[in-house]
This record gives C-alpha cells, structure tokens and sequence, in this order.
C-alpha cells in the first residue's frame, strides 16, 4: 500500500478522544468533501456530540470507528446498514486528518472496515458516494477494491455550487 503509517488501528470510540478530533474535524477541506451534516466552524462539543452517538448506537444499524495512528485518534470510518429492498448493502463513510492525507491511512482503513463488515452483517455490497472532484477519496477507494459503477451528474449541492458524485462499491 505504501505509506508511512501501517499499523493503523480501528476502534471503538472513547469521550477521551474529542480534543484529537476536534482540533483535526475543524478544517474546512474536510467539511467541504462532506455531506452538511459535518459542520464547520467544527467545535469541541460537535466533537463530543459525535462520539457519544457513535457509542450509543454501535450495533443499531451502524458500526463506526475511530481510525488511530500512534495511539491517537485521527479520522473516522463507519458502516450504515440499508433497510428494506437494499438491505444487503451498506455504506461506508469516512474522513481523515489533514496532515494524514496521502499516506495510505484511509485505504488501509477501509480494508479493514469492509472485512469486518462483510463478516459480521449479512450484507452482499458496500457502497461509498464521493464528490468527483475528490481525487484523494477516489484513490483510496480504488485502491481498496472499489469499482466505480456510476458518475451522478449534478447530485451534490454544497457551498452554493452544484457538483457531479461518484457512487463506487465493493461486492462479494
């Protein structure tokens, strides 16, 4: 994979990790790559507030976890189980620090969240919607097996400006 961190950990979220993500989220690069509900400015109680939806609904459909490089939490990765006639896929989500970017942390990740998932849920296909200007997500995909299956032209409106999507996914 090529990178300078490759013992990156997933784990379950701890209330102790908001300081190292609050200080790592408040980015507008990140907030910009995506959906609204990622708020910028990113504050230390949005921090917080995450985290702990994250714990209290670890096993209700969802599994998210932090990704740590050196003991520290840097980024997050999750699964969302779909419901009703898509109820055999699930979709990945993530973000990474900024100063993180580029060292195959995201890849490594998502390989190892999509084992577990595939493991652990019934589920036949992961799916992932980038923005098709972001190069360094799309990589990251690709280089985890993800297969691009479509370009939605215009489907995001962020900032005020409508912008094409890339809907990638990984079967077995």
């Amino acid at each position: 994979m090529g990178g300078d961190f490759m013992d990156i950990i997933l784990r379950e979220w701890r209330l102790s990790d908001a300081e190292d993500i609050y200080l790592l989220a408040n980015n507008k690069k990140i907030a910009d790559n995506l959906r609204d509900s990622f708020p910028f400015p990113y504050t230390y109680d949005d921090a917080v507030n995450y985290i702990r939806l994250c714990i209290e609904n670890e096993g209700k459909g969802q599994c998210c976890r932090a990704i740590e490089v050196d003991g520290k939490a840097v980024g997050s990765i999750g699964i969302f189980l779909m419901k009703d006639v898509y109820r055999k896929s699930a979709e990945v989500g993530y973000w990474l620090g900024e100063p993180y970017w580029g060292r195959g942390i995201t890849t490594n990740a998502l390989l190892q969240i999509c084992e577990y998932a595939f493991n652990k849920f019934d589920i036949v296909r992961i799916f992932a919607e980038c923005y098709a200007y972001n190069k360094g997500s799309r990589r990251a995909l690709e280089k985890a097996g993800f297969v691009l299956e479509g370009i939605k032209r215009k489907s995001i409106y962020k900032n005020g400006k409508i912008y094409d999507s890339c809907m990638y996914a990984l079967v077995r």
